[in-house]
């Protein structure tokens, strides 16, 4: 058991039937009250995000969390196929369940299956991507006051603003979390 007080970024517990993570967390005392431990938590079934407040003597299950590496091999309709690096079975899970971030999926990618009670809940992406520019406007000379960027769109469809200078066919490293563009990549082809 663990209680609220000991709550922490990237705890895993079960509160009410459903195993939740802990996103943010902060202790909260007003002057004559008891303390409470506010937390932004995330929902492992579901993906949903609420902000709960607990009073810091409640006791929740601890869940053991494994991760285990994986490696992107395909998409199979609206499901994704991955392939665990130990014992090489392959893992579908729901495209709806990584959100947005199943436009930084690149062929061979290795990411980190995230397993609750043995079972798989979860997708972490590597914090950078490298993918390759598809399309993107040119750069018009002159334009290059500090900062300036332009929309490209990259291998996987997504689009994102970049800086002036990058051009269609180049690789840039983008950050997973965010979508913003990170650097420009030497990549041999």
């Amino acid at each position: 058991m663990i209680s609220a007080s000991e709550l922490k970024t990237g705890t895993v517990f079960e509160h009410e039937g459903q195993i939740w993570e802990v996103l943010s967390y902060q202790m909260h005392r007003m002057s004559q009250s008891k303390s409470s431990m506010r937390t932004t938590l995330r929902s492992l079934s579901t993906g949903s995000v609420v902000e709960r407040s607990f009073a810091t003597q409640e006791k929740f299950r601890d869940v053991p969390v494994t991760k285990r590496e994986l490696m992107y091999s395909y998409d199979e309709g609206d499901k994704c196929v991955f392939m665990d690096n130990e014992t090489h079975d392959q893992i579908t899970f729901p495209r709806e369940k990584l959100g947005t971030q199943a436009k930084f999926l690149v062929e061979n990618m290795q990411a980190l299956g995230v397993y609750v009670d043995e079972k798989i809940t979860n997708i972490e992406l590597p914090p950078n991507v490298v993918m390759e520019v598809k399309s993107s406007e040119p750069g018009v000379k002159g334009d290059s006051v500090s900062n300036m960027t332009k929309k490209a769109t990259l291998s996987s469809g997504l689009e994102i603003s970049v800086p002036l200078f990058v051009k269609e066919g180049e690789f840039i490293r983008v950050d997973t979390r965010t979508g913003a563009y990170v650097e420009r990549v030497k990549q041999e082809r």
